[in-house]
C-alpha cells in the first residue's frame, strides 16, 4: 500500500510562516508531478503549487512569491515554504502525487491523494 502523509499545519499569526512537508511511504518506483492543493471552508479545492519531476514549478496567482515548493527526490518529499501568510490562506491543504508503484503483484501508476493538514492563518 502506498500513501502520502502530510504534516506541518497548524496555526499562525498573520504575516507568519509555516512549511508543510508531504512524504510518499510503499513501495515506489518513482515519484512524477507533486502538487499542493488546498480547500477553504465553503470553497472549492484548488490548486496552490506544483512540482514536475525535473523540477519545473507553477504557482497559484495567489501565493506567487509567498509561497516556494521544492521536493527531495532521495526522500520521496514534497515541501511548500509558506511566508507572509494571510487569513485568506486558511485552508486545509493537500498533497497529490503521481506515484509507479508496486502493488498486489502489479506494477501500477496512479495519482494519490494525503489525507490534509489544516492551516489556520489568525490573530
Amino acid at each position: 500500500q502506498v500513501q502520502l502523509v502530510e504534516s506541518g499545519g497548524g496555526l499562525v499569526q498573520p504575516g507568519g510562516s509555516l512549511r508543510l512537508s508531504c512524504v510518499a511511504s510503499g513501495v515506489i518506483f518513482s515519484v512524477n508531478d507533486m502538487t499542493w492543493y488546498r480547500q477553504a471552508l465553503g470553497k472549492e479545492r484548488e490548486l496552490v503549487a506544483a512540482i514536475s519531476g525535473a523540477g519545473s514549478t507553477k504557482y497559484a496567482e495567489s501565493v506567487k512569491g509567498r509561497f516556494t515548493i521544492s521536493r527531495d527526490n532521495d526522500k520521496n518529499t514534497v515541501y511548500l515554504q509558506m511566508n507572509s501568510l494571510e487569513p485568506e490562506d486558511t485552508a486545509v491543504y493537500y498533497c497529490n502525487a503521481e506515484l509507479e508503484y508496486y502493488l498486489d503483484h502489479a506494477r501500477r501508476l496512479d495519482y494519490v491523494w494525503g489525507q490534509g493538514t489544516l492551516v489556520t492563518v489568525s490573530a
